[in-house]
């Protein structure tokens, strides 16, 4: 089985490692700490102290706070909420709801009809980083995206409480 090094997630986390590398990570057993060496890497490119029990995206983590509350964070230290409540709600929205705003990003006739679909994108309203974009049928619901069993997950699948 093998093991990577800390610097060779790093590469991985930043998009420098070459798709057989990448393939190769994917395809074998994972080291039992990895997930450990990749937090810990995440943890030491932010500028706060609250422990990151789960990163959910780029730039989004949920974390532990000092008072034991976990709430779901932004790089730049904006919190969103519990992290059993929908983030997206207290993101800045951008809808691209018309023909107009779809040729922004792209080309004419290569975009999803804006009478059927809308794309939004949630900013982070602190720093503006872009932390996700969904396409939905137009009138539809903003999506949550999952509600992780946190216990669980340490439990069972790394094989420690949290």
């Amino acid at each position: 089985m093998p093991e990577y090094d800390k610097e060779t997630i790093e590469k991985l986390i930043d998009g420098k490692l070459s798709w057989p590398e990448v393939k190769r990570m994917m395809s074998s057993f994972k080291d039992p700490d990895r997930f450990d060496k990749y937090v810990q890497i995440l943890q030491d490119r932010v500028d706060w102290e609250d422990k990151i029990l789960l990163p959910l995206g780029l730039h989004l983590y949920i974390v532990q706070k000092a008072d034991g509350s976990r709430v779901v964070k932004c790089d730049c230290g904006f919190e969103f909420g519990d992290y059993r409540d929908n983030w997206k709600l207290q993101a800045l929205i951008y809808v691209r709801d018309t023909e107009e705003k779809m040729q922004e990003i792209y080309p004419p006739m290569m975009h999803a009809d804006p009478e059927w679909v809308v794309l939004r994108e949630y900013y982070c309203p602190r720093c503006k980083t872009q932390l996700e974009v969904e396409a939905t049928p137009r009138g539809y619901p903003i999506i949550f995206d999952f509600q992780p069993d946190l216990e669980a997950f340490y439990r069972e699948w790394l094989g420690r409480e949290i």
